[in-house]
């Protein structure tokens, strides 16, 4: 097994070594701790025949870890300065491949099946905190033939993803992401794991794909317009959030009839709904809306 990478003194050799300077527009932290390494691997179930995408890995800490386990890893980093870093990182190993892009302008499901050889795609990544809702949306909003992502983010994003109704965390990302896969927060990791460390703290998330989505809805924009609305002012009843949607064009006495209709209370909070009981009002609206 080659040293590894994911070390302070090592790490400290690599940035040294390039006179590399760390930018803060792509959010990096370097990971430098090998038993959380270790852990979200071990987390992410990855297996000899898995084909890894990892999104930013910056020198390859978290790279190396995937690459002595999986089949195939395909890295894709936006930073152009880190891809030679990279190249001599991680040139032991003949199952990584690096592509030098954004990962918001890839064709992800193009590349997973150029790359993938066929094999089961799992995404394992430590995200850059300043856009990790974009990129988690755009892996599950594109239905992208992968098995689970499991992914290091902002402790407090990673709660938002796994609250539960009436929670203080629960809100339209949590119903978001929930709508596509099932969540377990698996590690909570403090600033001194990376260099340099991070003003928060840290959390492993995974999400379980499903292959369908979890709540069947008839309409699945208006399921989030409603989710969105609900959300937009929370401290609004459901009624009067749903009464201020553009395009519904709904009066008061017709949404307390579709909320009673839903099985709902015409006082209830959207904070207080689970994914189940949005889908069942959105397809009520819907069933309304089309006859």
């Amino acid at each position: 097994m080659n040293p590894r990478i994911a070390s302070p003194q090592r790490t400290k050799q690599i940035i040294q070594k390039y006179n590399f300077h760390l930018l803060k527009k792509f959010g990096q932290n370097f990971l430098i701790d090998e038993n959380i390494l270790d852990e979200i691997v071990w987390s992410a179930g990855v297996t000899e025949t898995d084909c890894i995408l990892e999104i930013g890995p910056g020198i390859g800490s978290l790279t190396q870890a995937l690459a002595e386990n999986a089949f195939k890893v395909i890295a894709v980093e936006i930073d152009a300065k880190l891809i030679p870093i990279l190249q001599d990182t991680l040139k032991e190993y003949k199952n990584i491949e690096i592509i030098n892009k954004d990962i918001l302008k890839v064709d992800l499901k193009q590349l997973i099946e150029e790359k993938s050889e066929g094999k089961p795609v799992k995404v394992v990544a430590n995200l850059p905190y300043y856009i990790t809702t974009p990129i988690i949306m755009e892996l599950l909003e594109k239905k992208l033939p992968i098995q689970s992502i499991t992914v290091m983010v902002q402790k407090e994003v990673a709660e938002r993803m796994q609250a539960s109704p009436g929670t203080k965390d629960y809100g339209a990302l949590s119903l978001a992401v929930q709508y596509y896969a099932e969540t377990c927060i698996v590690a909570k990791v403090p600033p001194n794991c990376f260099m340099p460390s991070p003003a928060v703290e840290s959390a492993v998330i995974r999400l379980d794909v499903s292959k369908e989505p979890r709540v069947q809805v008839q309409d699945e924009r208006l399921f989030f317009a409603l989710v969105k609305a609900a959300f937009g002012q929370r401290r609004k009843t459901l009624m009067n959030a749903l009464y201020n949607l553009g395009g519904l064009s709904l009066d008061k006495q017709q949404i307390t009839e579709l909320l009673q209709q839903a099985g709902l209370d015409e006082k209830v909070r959207g904070e207080a709904l689970d994914l189940a009981q949005f889908g069942r009002l959105a397809d009520t609206i819907h069933r309304f809306i089309n006859k």
